[in-house]
């Protein structure tokens, strides 16, 4: 059976706080001091206290700008600026990441698989290649991309990480998850961009799948389910444009979750003979403070349950898919006794829900 070994995180080096980020807001859509208000409400109740960025400008005066316009005059950045900045940056966190996931127990050179996965940037040569490179991998290495799915794209790493596992008993498999979101800050004052720039910060997040479970830490991968709604398919995009990528995040959301949630997770856990009571330890993406308020209502689980998701939200905001591997650390890292099962789950466009159900060992 496949164990989720090790899991590591890391974070670029500006520290924002909500609060400096709301100013910034303000400044950068030159709204009004009645959309001031408004915005400031929305920032307030967050549940947000910091988020980082590969970008200095969150955090200092509108003179220091240096990636977006100090003014009208200036253009906003190209989408080749941004991608750019994406290659610059989206390697070494992702590195940092790996090397502090499996230093404690396999050295680069016994990596035989490499998942990359990444919605906020691309090119060719890629994010994969980038790495492997830098870190001296074999050049015969495994190696595969999951590019474009968004907050839910590390479950489906997790599913191709223990797919392999499953065929290939000696494979160390590492997954990355990469995702740089303040680089497509838009200048239009929309309801999306304001959720965007309200939510969205950057991170990484590796993880070392194998079979051997040489860590205290390790879960066990049990079963994944997956379920699209449909009806919610505009509700959140990601689309490519000459501006950046541009995301579509809708105050409907949290509704289109509430009303499937139930049957979703149902499904998911009639697999392994499993009823939510049977589940003591929650990895819930925390897409939006509503969205686990939601969760948290719709299935009675404690504050205790869901403390997890909010610490995550709270320090580093939504960094779209590495977000639930943050999570899951945390729960790695909590004591949990042998045998406890661990549930995840995580959205995306379409809409998806995406779950994984883990068993410590």
């Amino acid at each position: 059976m496949a164990d989720i070994v090790s899991i590591a995180t890391a974070s670029p080096t500006y520290a924002h706080k909500q609060e400096d980020i709301l100013h910034y807001m303000q400044k950068a859509y030159q709204l009004d001091n009645e959309e001031k208000r408004k915005l400031a409400f929305l920032y307030h109740h967050s549940g947000i206290e910091t988020r980082h960025s590969v970008i200095p400008d969150y955090g200092i005066t509108q003179a220091d700008w240096n990636f977006l316009p100090k003014n009208d005059q200036d253009a906003f950045p190209s989408i080749e600026q941004r991608m750019e900045l994406y290659k610059n940056n989206a390697a070494p966190i992702s590195i940092e990441a790996i090397k502090k996931c499996i230093e404690p127990f396999i050295s680069a050179d016994k990596i035989t698989h490499l998942i990359t996965i990444s919605c906020t940037g691309m090119s060719a040569p890629g994010l994969d290649l980038e790495i492997m490179e830098a870190m001296q991998l074999s050049t015969t290495l495994f190696r595969t991309s999951i590019n474009f799915m968004g907050c839910y794209a590390a479950i489906h790493g997790l599913k191709l990480a223990k797919f392999i596992c499953d065929s290939e008993p000696n494979a160390q498999v590492v997954l990355v998850a990469t995702e740089l979101c303040t680089l497509h800050f838009q200048k239009e004052y929309t309801l999306e961009s304001a959720s965007s720039s309200l939510l969205f910060a950057d991170g990484s997040a590796a993880v070392l799948v194998n079979n051997n479970g040489t860590s205290l830490n390790a879960l066990q991968i049990e079963s994944f389910h997956s379920q699209v709604a449909f009806e919610g398919k505009k509700d959140m995009a990601w689309e490519i444009s000459s501006k950046g990528f541009l995301m579509t995040l809708s105050s409907y959301i949290p509704q289109l979750i509430k009303e499937d949630i139930e049957l979703l997770i149902a499904a998911a856990l009639q697999k392994k003979g499993l009823t939510i009571q049977d589940i003591p330890y929650w990895s819930i993406h925390p897409g939006g403070k509503k969205i686990v308020d939601v969760i948290e209502q719709k299935l009675a689980l404690t504050a205790a349950q869901t403390k997890y998701a909010r610490k995550i939200l709270a320090e580093n905001g939504n960094m779209s898919s590495p977000t639930i591997l943050f999570v899951l650390k945390e729960i790695m890292d909590s004591p949990i006794e042998s045998g406890d099962h661990v549930f995840g789950i995580a959205f995306g466009p379409g809409l998806t829900m995406e779950t994984f159900l883990c068993k410590k060992k």
